[in-house]
């Protein structure tokens, strides 16, 4: 086995002790460890330890699908949805890979087109208005069509399209409802929609959804994953479920409702 540590390189400080606790630890049981800073350096590793947040397990979730490698996340950041363990347990999580008694729990993601440029995103897809700049608007229209057939005509600040994972993010704010990880489905969720009818749209995950720019020459930003990755005036988005997907080493706890209740704080523990 071969394992990597990735880690926020801005907040050294905060992850170096336990960065050192499971490098040292992994090295004990003998297995071969590097530290990850570019996506290249993944390459031959079967299992990515991943120190951070949620944004941190975002930045290299891609790159871990198309190379089928393992992630362990352990949360060094705010809020930490996909991250299995609190740092102070990172002993218990290099234990668990190291005895192979852990459960892979697959989560699906997104494959997105866009001016001839394909990306994936784990949790979500927005396409939104400009807010800066020349390019600023006050709203978008778009159409959205699923499998051919349209589903309707949007008038917002946008729309974010996510997986069940990103379901309890972005989406969630803007109204959206939780969608539980093992469903075969997507949810599309107008952002502040001028209209008393647009809602949020679940649909399923074998389908294909295109994002139709109605007026040329107003600005969107293409944002994956939280990064903005493109801006386009007026190429369609289609977005449909990828090949490849996130496999994350867990301990096979399926109470995903209490995981839920405790990291949107409203459970203490």
């Amino acid at each position: 086995m071969k394992a990597g540590i990735y880690y926020n390189k801005n907040h050294l400080s905060d992850v170096k002790p336990y960065l050192d606790k499971i490098e040292d630890s992994l090295f004990k049981n003998g297995i071969d460890c590097i530290k990850i800073s570019y996506p290249e350096n993944l390459d031959a590793l079967d299992v990515l330890f991943v120190l951070g947040g949620d944004g941190t397990i975002l930045n290299v979730a891609a790159d871990c699908a198309r190379r089928g490698i393992k992630i362990l996340g352990i949360n060094c950041g705010h809020l930490g949805f996909l991250t299995e363990y609190e740092p102070e347990k990172a002993d218990e999580a290099v234990k668990l890979v190291c005895d192979g008694n852990y459960v892979i729990q697959k989560r699906m993601m997104l494959e997105i087109k866009c001016g001839g440029d394909t990306y994936l995103a784990l949790n979500d897809l927005v396409i939104q208005r400009s807010t800066s700049g020349n390019g600023f608007s006050n709203t978008v229209e778009l159409r959205a069509e699923i499998d051919g057939y349209i589903v309707d005509n949007y008038l917002s600040d946008g729309i974010i399209i996510s997986t069940p994972t990103g379901s309890t993010a972005y989406s969630l704010s803007a109204g959206g409802s939780v969608l539980t990880p093992e469903l075969n489905a997507f949810i599309m969720t107008p952002i502040c929609a001028h209209s008393l009818h647009s809602r949020p749209v679940v649909y399923s995950d074998s389908s294909v959804l295109e994002i139709i720019p109605l007026k040329d020459k107003t600005p969107l930003n293409i944002i994956i994953d939280g990064k903005l990755v493109r801006v386009i005036d007026k190429s369609a988005v289609t977005v449909k479920k990828s090949d490849f997907c996130v496999n994350f080493i867990t301990r096979g706890d399926k109470d995903f409702f209490r995981k839920l209740l405790i990291k949107l704080n409203i459970w203490s523990k």
